[in-house]
């Protein structure tokens, strides 16, 4: 068995995390999300969600991996013998969200480079649709591959393979280190040119105004602790499997705390950016920003090249920035999702890393091709959806409660965790952990059931939602179940045997 990598620093470790957690929904989901849910009067239920949730469990699950060494499975395994299937389906999930993340990077990288002379014309929505995608004419079709979507695909893959063949501190973290603080740069100089164009101002007013009459809402908050989960990367063992190569002296607690304000922090910048450049669109066309508002993809690949295209002047270099922004953004991510089962092929099959990165990059990179076809979109749409509310969310739900209610293991982790941290948790962490998250999450799951069983997801046809939405989530489950139940072999020496007493 390989010696167990660590990170190279303290540092190292932070800019690996919040490169995980600062993705692409940070750009294009949190601003749509708060303005729909109260403008600035969505900010105390999100910091609150924060408080409660988000660095809860990032404390839960850094915790977890740094006391326990090892991968999700593992280290589930060693915290008790009865969890490890949750750690196997928590990567298996993560395994599916990277086969699908990598085409949307991919889509971006294009897009950096159609920036050069605003190749996507004036009609960027039929560009991406009909000339980019060459998307299928109803959902449900597979169709051809496209090759202007696979090459930059395959190029993505081999760039992921490369860095995590490298390791953690030579691989991960160095990348971490050099793409984080550049997106910061890049965004923050979008930002500074949208916030001077004219009618940022109403972009910003829409923004930040308050209603405070949405504050009541039960949806807003749900919107909140659903915005929190989604971005910092809890709940599908990514933290966990980070935190297990930190050294044995770190500071657990304000890494979460750090951590958690940093991916907040770019959430709000990002917000600013965005809602600068809808407001001068809005102002170009002569209509009310709430007219222009999207979110998700229509706002990366179709909004903002439209707000590009008016730019005054060296627009070319702002799409270029916007569209290298989400790449980098997307790197971070993915290879983060990556390595989460790389981890847990290496250890439970006791396989060198080189074997486990090519394994595990070389299946996702052939699967991931199935999202690369006519009819890619609609499938990556429904999976998308399902295997974060149905996965993700229930996944965390499951976590918080196996942990705090049947396995009764806060008290040992909230010991393991002050014993090595500056700013030590009290009774404020096992609450939120213990009540506030699971009952939050199980309403989540609840009213997610109870709007599928109302009515399709965007009307997909019913055999579309089968196979690419809950045939996915089941299979995950049944998969982390089977992998659960093979033996862990030369891969657990006398002290961590010891450990997992």
């Amino acid at each position: 068995m390989e010696k167990r990598q660590q990170w190279g620093s303290r540092y190292g470790f932070i800019m690996a995390a919040v490169g995980s957690a600062v993705g692409l929904g940070n750009i294009w989901r949190f601003p749509a999300v708060a303005y729909e849910n109260g403008g600035g009067a969505f900010f105390l239920p999100y910091l609150f969600a924060i408080l409660t949730a988000g660095i809860p469990i990032l404390i839960l699950e850094f915790t977890l991996g740094h006391k326990y060494r090892g991968s999700a499975p593992l280290s589930l395994f060693r915290l008790n013998k009865k969890a490890e299937w949750l750690g196997w389906w928590q990567l298996l999930i993560s395994f599916v969200i990277c086969t699908y993340y990598a085409v949307i990077v991919a889509w971006a990288v294009k897009y950096t480079i159609y920036s050069f002379g605003t190749q996507w014309g004036s009609d960027p929505g039929s560009f991406l649709f009909s000339d980019v995608l060459k998307i299928a004419e109803k959902p449900g079709q597979i169709g051809g591959l496209v090759p202007g979507i696979v090459i930059p695909l395959l190029f993505i893959w081999a760039v992921t393979i490369f860095v995590l063949y490298r390791g953690v501190s030579k691989g991960i973290e160095k990348l971490n280190k050099i793409f984080l603080p550049t997106l910061v740069v890049m965004f923050f100089i979008i930002v500074v040119r949208a916030v001077t164009l004219e009618g940022a101002v109403q972009g910003l007013d829409a923004f930040f105004k308050p209603n405070w009459d949405m504050i009541f809402d039960g949806k807003v908050w749900i919107a909140a602790y659903g915005q929190i989960f989604f971005s910092l990367s809890i709940g599908f063992a990514i933290m966990l499997t980070y935190s297990s190569y930190l050294p044995k002296k770190s500071d657990i607690n304000n890494n979460a705390f750090i951590t958690a304000f940093a991916n907040s922090g770019f959430e709000l910048l990002a917000g600013i950016g965005v809602f600068a450049a809808l407001g001068f669109m809005a102002n170009q066309q002569g209509v009310a920003v709430d007219e222009v508002v999207s979110s998700g993809i229509g706002l990366a690949f179709v909004v903002f090249p439209s707000i590009i295209n008016e730019f005054p002047g060296m627009n070319g270099f702002f799409g270029v920035l916007f569209f290298l922004s989400l790449v980098f953004a997307g790197m971070t991510s993915l290879i983060s999702i990556v390595e989460t089962f790389v981890a847990g092929i290496q250890e439970k099959f006791n396989v060198s890393r080189t074997k486990a990165v090519l394994s595990s990059g070389l299946a996702a990179t052939a699967i991931s091709l199935l999202f690369a076809t006519n009819g890619g979109l609609y499938i990556l749409d429904v999976v998308d959806y399902f295997i974060n509310n149905f996965g993700v969310v229930t996944a965390g739900l499951v976590e918080v409660v196996l942990i705090a209610w049947f396995f009764k293991g806060l008290n040992g982790l909230q010991s393991h965790s002050n014993a090595i941290s500056d700013l030590r948790v009290g009774a404020w962490w096992k609450i939120c952990l213990t009540f506030v998250t699971p009952i939050v999450l199980g309403y989540m799951m609840f009213d997610n059931i109870r709007q599928n069983l109302k009515e399709n997801y965007e009307g997909y046809p019913t055999d579309l939602i089968m196979y690419a939405g809950l045939l996915v989530v089941v299979v995950s489950i049944l998969g982390g179940i089977l992998l659960s139940l093979k033996g862990w072999k030369a891969n657990m020496n006398t002290e961590q045997k010891k450990e997992a007493v």
